[in-house]
């Protein structure tokens, strides 16, 4: 008999009530308890931001000061805040300089980026990877020194390597599997501190 994720349907439930549209919210909510990564007055790049429960969370830990600019494929279906910018478009073709437009320097780069699933699991974790390398890409184009980076991926061999990559960009690394992650999910997210880029991104990646 199929059983239900409980611990799913309690962050479901619970971000319905609180006013979220999803509930992945709590991921980055328990990231940023963790890592203290989001600060008043920041700038934040949110990718892949549909249906938005990142753009609400960042937006309100951020303030009046703050700027956050979501970006998505998808439409946007939720009001969103005053100190909000939305961009649809394709992330693979999305151009750093329309990036630079709206802020020069972000303070922080988040990504909840995921593709359509197939059930195949290296081929999901493939596209997974393509994505999370676009989003390393466009973070060390825009963030500021000492930005963090936070970042969707599906565990894989390819995962590892692209993981010590990243850390070579960054003072601080670590994974972190959220409680809101659904139960027997491959989905994990990395946690980068303090930019320092000293490294190209290989080709290879």
């Amino acid at each position: 008999m199929y059983r239900k994720d409980k611990k799913h349907e309690y962050f479901t439930i619970k971000a319905r009530k609180e006013g979220y549209p999803a509930r992945s919210v709590y991921k980055l909510a328990e990231i940023d308890k963790k890592y203290h990564l989001i600060k008043p007055g920041d700038v934040i790049l949110d990718l892949g931001c549909v249906p938005g429960s990142w753009l609400l969370y960042c937006s309100q830990k951020i303030g009046d000061k703050g700027k956050i600019v979501g970006i998505d494929i998808s439409p946007m279906k939720i009001e969103l805040p005053k100190n909000t910018i939305f961009l649809q478009t394709d992330i693979m073709e999305l151009k750093i300089s329309k990036l630079k437009e709206l802020n020069t320097k972000y303070d922080i780069v988040v990504s909840d980026m995921a593709p359509s699933t197939s059930g195949v699991k290296f081929v999901d974790a493939g596209k997974s990877l393509e994505l999370s390398q676009r989003g390393f890409e466009i973070a060390c184009e825009v963030l500021a020194s000492n930005g963090n980076f936070v970042c969707k991926i599906f565990e894989s061999f390819e995962s590892d390597r692209f993981l010590k990559e990243v850390a070579k960009n960054f003072v601080f690394m670590k994974k972190i599997r959220p409680k809101a992650v659904i139960k027997n999910s491959k989905e994990f997210y990395l946690v980068a501190k303090g930019f320092k880029p000293i490294s190209n991104l290989p080709t290879s990646l």
